[in-house]
C-alpha cells in the first residue's frame, strides 16, 4: 500500500449517521454535523463534497459527490451516489458505508448553484445527476417564489431516484412544479428536437441547470437552443476524476520569482470579507490562502475542475494549467486559483462575482 502524505489541516471529519439504499444501485449517505462545526459546512444548493475514500493501491482516492440535502431544510449533509460499472469510489461507498463510519472530507463546494431562489428555473436530470438537482428543487420550493420545470430521464422507472420525493413534492406544490419523467424504455432516448418541442413553452428566460451523463447534458443543451432559451442562462454540472490528493498538506514554496523579487501581495474578496496576504511568487494562490486558515473553495488541486474559480479584479497573473475553464470564460476573467500564480506585485481577484 502506498503511504498516504499527512493530511492537510483544512480537511475535516464526518460521521456516517445513516445509509439508505434509494434504488437497487443507488445509495444515499447521510452525515452528522459535529457540534460547532456548522460553520465548516455552510453550503448552497447544488454544491458537492469531496471524500477520501481508502484504497489499498494508493492509500486513498478522492472522490466529488453531489448533495442531495437542502441547506435550508436539512440539519444534515446527504450525498447520494450511484454504481457505475468501473467507479472505484461509487462502488467502495455502496458496498462499505455504514453508520458510525468517519470519513475525511472537505468543506462544500461547487458553483453550480443559483443566486436567487426566487426566479423561474428548469431543472433537467439524468439518473444520478438528479443529485444536485434535487438540492436545488427543494430547496426554491421552501424558500422561493417561482415556477419550476422539471426533466428527469431515466433507463425505466426502476431506476428513479427520489421517485417518493419527487411524487410528494408535486402534490404539496401543484401550482409551481411540474415534474415530467422521461423513461428510456418507454420513449426511447430523446432527441434535441423532442427535448425543443418540450420546452419551448417556458424556456424563454429561465435559468436552466443541467446535470448527468455527457451525451444527455449535450442533447438538452441542443434542445434548449431550439426552444429559444437564453444560453448565457444555462448552468451545467461536470465531474472529472481526481487524479492527485486534495487532502495532502501545504507546502509552500518561498524561493523567489526569477527577478529575485520577494512576495506580491494578494488581495482577496471572499463572503463578503476582504483579506490581504503576501503571495510568494512560486505558489499558487489557493495553497497560500488555505496555509492561513482562509476558507477559499477548492476540490481537486490540479486545475481540472472549477470549484476554486475567482475572477481577476486587477494586476496580472498565469496559470500553471487550466483543464476546465473554457476560451470565453478566460477571457471574461475567470481564473483557478489552484493553479494561479502572480506576475505583477498587486494581484486583486474576488470569488463573490
Amino acid at each position: 500500500m502506498t503511504e498516504t502524505p499527512q493530511l492537510g489541516s483544512f480537511v475535516r471529519e464526518l460521521r456516517i449517521a445513516e445509509v439508505i439504499e434509494e434504488t437497487a444501485d443507488a445509495k444515499s449517505i447521510v452525515f452528522d454535523i459535529p457540534a460547532g462545526a456548522e460553520d465548516d459546512f455552510r453550503y448552497t444548493p447544488g454544491q458537492f463534497l469531496t471524500l477520501r475514500i481508502p484504497s489499498e493501491q494508493t492509500g486513498s482516492v478522492a472522490r466529488c459527490y453531489s448533495l442531495s440535502s437542502s441547506p435550508t431544510e436539512d440539519t444534515q449533509l446527504k450525498v447520494t451516489v450511484k454504481r457505475t460499472v468501473d467507479g472505484y469510489g461509487s462502488n467502495w461507498l455502496c458496498d462499505n458505508a455504514e453508520p458510525g463510519m468517519n470519513m475525511h472530507v472537505l468543506a462544500p463546494s461547487g458553483i453550480f448553484t443559483p443566486k436567487d431562489l426566487d426566479q423561474d428555473f428548469i431543472l433537467l436530470a439524468a439518473g444520478s445527476g438528479i443529485t444536485p438537482v434535487m438540492s436545488i428543487l427543494r430547496s426554491a420550493l421552501a424558500q422561493g417564489t417561482g415556477h419550476i420545470v422539471m426533466l428527469y430521464a431515466n433507463r425505466n422507472e426502476n431506476s428513479v431516484i427520489f421517485k417518493d420525493q419527487l411524487q410528494k413534492l408535486q402534490a404539496e406544490h401543484p401550482d409551481r412544479l411540474t415534474v415530467i419523467h422521461w423513461l428510456e424504455s418507454v420513449s426511447g432516448i430523446p432527441t434535441p428536437e423532442m427535448i425543443g418541442n418540450m420546452l419551448q413553452p417556458v424556456a424563454a428566460k429561465r435559468h436552466s441547470y443541467i446535470c448527468g451523463p455527457t451525451p444527455f447534458m449535450e442533447t438538452v443543451k441542443d434542445g434548449l437552443r431550439r426552444s429559444g432559451a437564453d444560453m448565457h442562462l444555462i448552468h451545467t454540472e461536470v465531474f472529472s476524476s481526481i487524479e492527485g490528493d486534495p487532502f495532502a498538506e501545504i507546502v509552500i514554496d518561498e524561493t523567489p520569482g526569477d527577478d529575485a523579487s520577494g512576495p506580491a501581495t494578494a488581495i482577496v474578496e471572499l463572503d463578503d470579507e476582504v483579506h490581504e496576504v503576501d503571495w510568494p511568487r512560486n505558489t499558487p494562490l489557493l495553497d497560500v490562502l488555505l496555509s492561513k486558515g482562509i476558507k477559499a473553495p477548492f476540490s481537486c488541486r490540479k486545475g481540472e475542475c472549477s470549484a476554486c474559480a475567482c475572477v481577476l479584479k486587477s494586476g496580472e497573473v498565469e496559470m500553471i494549467h487550466n483543464g476546465i475553464l473554457d476560451p470565453e470564460e478566460v477571457e471574461e476573467g475567470y481564473v483557478l486559483s489552484c493553479q494561479l500564480l502572480p506576475k505583477t506585485d498587486r494581484v486583486e481577484v474576488s470569488y463573490s462575482d
